[in-house]
């Protein structure tokens, strides 16, 4: 089986298994605790997008989701792990996009399209999870280049760099080029700066064509 890298333009396959790493998949749980952990979760999702991460209590949560608040404890202890739930859930999802979804963010579409798709929802989910990424970056500002969330972010751009530019340092530019969507850095632009998300997307792609003739 060849093993060389796709042409820059040609449509980029998913990966064989195991060659991304992966986050782990929850423990299987009864459909009526599936449920409620939904529930929990997306309440505590509404009070963060309405209120700022702040504003999570565990009353507050079990009130929205409907669930009692005994409930909501012994599923998630505090409110501190029950948001860092909620990121790794949100995260999952996001994975889950780009990893095995519909192209253009998914596999099945060239390349190019596919880093480009993978930038733009980048944008647009640290914008939706600004307050609590950066609340989780401000407590521990390197944990992010650590997590398994990170990894799998940075061996998928890699990898999409390596076929765009077979034989450039794929790991090394992954990093560059996830390192402005750092949570205090999309902070800055979009709130400091009032950047919106449209412009910022249009500044990463107008930014990898810099050197490219006119």
């Amino acid at each position: 089986m060849s093993t060389e890298n796709p042409r820059a333009g040609e449509r980029a396959t998913a990966p064989p298994l195991g060659l991304l790493p992966t986050l782990d998949a929850p423990a299987p749980e009864r459909a009526d605790a599936a449920r409620n952990r939904r529930r929990i979760l997306d309440a505590a999702a509404r009070i963060v997008a309405e209120q700022g991460p702040d504003a999570v209590t565990m009353n507050q949560v079990a009130h929205a989701s409907g669930i009692g608040v005994g409930t909501v404890y012994r599923r998630f202890g505090d409110v501190s792990q029950l948001l860092w739930a909620l990121l790794d859930d949100r995260e999952r999802q996001f994975q889950e996009a780009y990893m095995s979804g519909p192209p253009p963010l998914g596999p099945g579409a060239p390349t190019a399209e596919r880093l480009d798709a993978f930038l733009d929802a980048l944008v647009d989910r640290v914008a939706e999870q600004r307050a609590i990424l950066l609340a989780a970056h401000s407590a521990a500002p390197r944990a992010r280049y650590h997590s398994g969330a990170y990894r799998v972010m940075h061996t998928h751009v890699a990898l999409l760099i390596g076929q765009l530019r077979p034989g450039s340092d794929g790991a090394l530019l992954a990093h560059l080029l996830l390192a402005p969507f750092s949570p205090d850095v999309m902070h800055h632009l979009t709130v400091e700066q009032e950047l919106s998300g449209e412009r910022l997307k249009a500044g990463v792609r107008e930014l990898l064509t810099l050197r490219e003739n006119p």
